[in-house]
């Protein structure tokens, strides 16, 4: 059973960028395809990105799309997500994901497995 660690949030101004990471172990990284999720304060956790196995193929949600970029290094057992022109509404506990099986629609759902998160805080 794979093991997630995020890192990398922290406090930051509109337009900055950050990069998060999240190291994987216990399993076999390559054999799992990985997301990122973010909870906003009072909001339900939402699709950031995903990102298949072998990192060919990513998919992102709407309101990142062009800002944001995920990617991973198998050798390193990490995935990462590069923030750039940040903004407030992007304010949220960000959390990665890991799933063995088939990710259809980057739903929570699909992901069995998750990091404890780490916040993401931007000010105006």
């Amino acid at each position: 059973q794979v093991q997630l660690v995020e890192s990398g949030g922290g406090l930051v101004q509109a337009g900055d960028s950050l990069r998060l990471s999240c190291a994987a172990s216990g399993g076999t990284f390559s054999s799992y395809a990985m997301g990122w999720f973010r909870r906003p304060p009072g909001k339900e956790r939402e699709f950031v990105a995903r990102i298949s196995r072998s990192g060919a193929t990513s998919f992102y949600g709407d309101s990142v799309k062009g800002r944001f970029t995920i990617s991973r290094d198998n050798a390193k057992n990490t995935v990462y997500l590069q923030m750039d022109s940040l903004k407030p509404e992007d304010t949220a506990v960000y959390y990665c994901a890991a799933s063995s099986g088939v990710v259809r629609f980057g739903a929570t759902h699909e992901y069995p497995y998750w990091g404890p998160g780490t916040q993401v805080t931007v000010s105006s």
